[in-house]
């Protein structure tokens, strides 16, 4: 769904520009707009003793990998399990989606398109560890 959401939004961004400054959208500048997502792959079930550089030689066999980084605990600095692949062709991310239930340093990994975090701090509903009870903070029924 977000992934959905994302490319929406860079279709209509990609769409607004072009209409203001050359009219019609081109074809080629919405499958450029489609393409910057389609080369970044998400990958689960990492071993903890995998690293940036054991993720690009894994991966590299599909293509030219540009980015491989491994998710750390920002106190621990030890891997959270997860990590990003990203490749300088859609072609290359789409041959390397081979990998998912693949074993890497003794885990099966999964392997998938990745996903656009949502932005902001929405955490899903408010009142989130806030105490605000809504009632003036009373307890006597009024």
């Amino acid at each position: 769904m977000a992934f959905s959401s994302r490319i929406g939004g860079l279709m209509r961004q990609s769409m607004s520009k072009n209409i203001v400054s050359n009219g019609p959208v081109p074809v080629p500048a919405m499958v450029n707009a489609i393409r910057c997502m389609a080369t970044k792959l998400f990958i689960g079930g990492l071993s903890y003793g995998t690293d940036d550089q054991s993720l690009k030689d894994a991966f590299s066999s599909f293509g030219d990998v540009t980015e491989a980084r491994v998710i750390t605990d920002r106190d621990t600095g030890r891997s959270r399990g997860f990590g990003f692949v990203n490749f300088s062709t859609d072609e290359s991310a789409s041959s390397a989606l081979a990998m998912d239930g693949q074993e890497l340093n003794g885990r099966n990994i999964r392997v998938s398109y990745a996903n656009d975090r949502p932005r902001g701090g929405n955490f899903g509903g408010g009142g989130f560890a806030t105490g605000y009870r809504g009632d003036g903070g009373r307890d006597d029924g009024f």
